[in-house]
């Protein structure tokens, strides 16, 4: 690992230098076009051959290096439509006015500027120690992570036939409850399957004053919203996850108007497919027989979004336990630390799920030390979490563990010691 270190230690100014310009110039998710071609002429530098525009603005790199396994490693690009207010010297300036005519600002606050600092360092480090492993690596700059697509789009656009097939996939992201310096890890699933569904529930609209007349859509939406939460709390195992959540209710237009009309948005979280069909069938049942009961004109229309389902990320548990073993050594044991999956969604997992090959996925502190510290203390201040205007990382200590971990896990599948 010595030399692993000497590349990373030498190269670690330029990468702060790298990172603090992706956090200054982020872009919407289908917007990555600058982002994009910054880590394309990084790739191009260290020697790796580059294909750009791959499912959108997405980017592949090849780095071939004899006859060996092939590794994808993966970090996306993709900002928020949030307004910074961390303060930093770099922080985002950047607004930008939506199709709609609003505007909005722009923020790195999921910590995708710093999955492609990794990803851009790991290249460099890789090409420059080629002496030291055999086999293709492929870097994936992916595009559209925060609205579940870049990973599908990328996969429609050929990206398994017009460039090699991996062996395994690989990816870190930032975790806002660590400490720099510690990597944590989740065998078996880690990321939830995501789901949206829209329900359009039918009444008959009327002067609020004369109720009676009509057939209210948004009380109907009220008893929907209610018994929807017996889903989680009586159709599925207690021992098994699932999450339903009305995140939006689109209902009227005035105080003293009954609406024809009542809309909701719901997002729905789960880890395997039976619970997830027996929560979305759950959902379909509900809403129809309520507004049945309610009297409704006609059943209301139920759409599962299928453009927007992101699949659940599994970590395969032998190549988990692996990384584990390569993260121990570089780091120490007490600095990688088991973590509970979470009901967020990722759509990493989408490439290793295609090609049916091992994935894994871990996450990389970002936090300094004092500030993690000072939030342990008896009301110590809370640490910003991912999508907050506050998120920041201490980016010099998360680069070095980041590129540290990830070249030797990718070095270590390369040269066979998973096998």
């Amino acid at each position: 690992m010595a030399m692993i270190d000497r590349a990373v230690e030498s190269a670690l100014p330029e990468w702060r230098s790298f990172y603090k310009v992706c956090h200054e110039n982020p872009e919407l998710s289908s917007q990555e076009k600058e982002s994009a071609a910054r880590l394309a002429g990084i790739f191009r530098d260290a020697g790796i051959t580059v294909t750009e525009k791959v499912g959108g603005h997405g980017v592949v790199g090849v780095l071939r290096n004899g006859q060996g396994p092939t590794v994808l490693i993966r970090g996306d690009m993709d900002a928020l439509p949030i307004v910074e207010e961390t303060g930093l010297p770099y922080a985002s300036r950047k607004t930008v006015t939506l199709p709609d005519g609003h505007t909005v600002g722009v923020m790195h606050a999921c910590g995708h500027d710093m999955h492609q600092t990794v990803l851009a360092a790991t290249a460099q480090t890789l090409g420059a120690l080629k002496d030291q492993w055999k086999g293709t690596v492929l870097f994936i700059a992916q595009p559209a992570e925060e609205i579940g697509t870049g990973a599908r789009l990328m996969i429609e656009d050929g990206l398994f036939e017009k460039f090699p097939k991996p062996d395994y996939c690989i990816a870190l992201h930032v975790n806002h409850e660590l400490m720099t310096g510690t990597v944590g890890y989740t065998p078996g699933s880690v990321w939830a399957n995501v789901d949206s569904v829209d329900i359009t529930v039918y009444g008959k609209g009327g002067h609020g004053a004369y109720p009676h007349a009509s057939i209210d859509p948004v009380v109907t939406a009220a008893h929907i919203i209610t018994s929807l939460q017996t889903i989680v709390s009586r159709r599925i195992n207690p021992l098994q996850e699932a999450v339903v959540t009305v995140g939006a209710v689109h209902a009227g237009t005035k105080h003293n108007i009954i609406p024809d009309t009542a809309r909701l948005q719901i997002t729905v979280r789960t880890f395997t497919d039976d619970v997830r069909k027996e929560v979305l069938d759950s959902i379909k049942r509900i809403a129809v027989h309520t507004a049945r009961a309610m009297g409704c004109p006609k059943d209301p229309d139920v759409v599962v979004l299928d453009k927007e389902f992101t699949p659940a990320c599994f970590n395969d548990p032998e190549l988990t336990a692996h990384g584990v073993k390569v993260f121990s050594e570089i780091l120490g044991e007490d600095k990688v630390l088991l973590r509970p999956p979470s009901m967020g969604g990722e759509d990493f997992g989408r490439f290793g799920k295609h090609l049916g090959v091992p994935s894994f996925m871990f996450v990389l502190g970002v936090v300094d030390e004092a500030r993690y510290k000072a939030s342990l203390e008896p009301g110590g201040p809370a640490l910003p979490t991912v999508h907050s205007p506050m998120f920041q990382t201490d980016p010099e200590p998360t680069i070095r563990t980041g590129v540290r971990c990830m070249t030797a896990l990718a070095m270590s599948l390369l040269n066979g010691a998973h096998r």
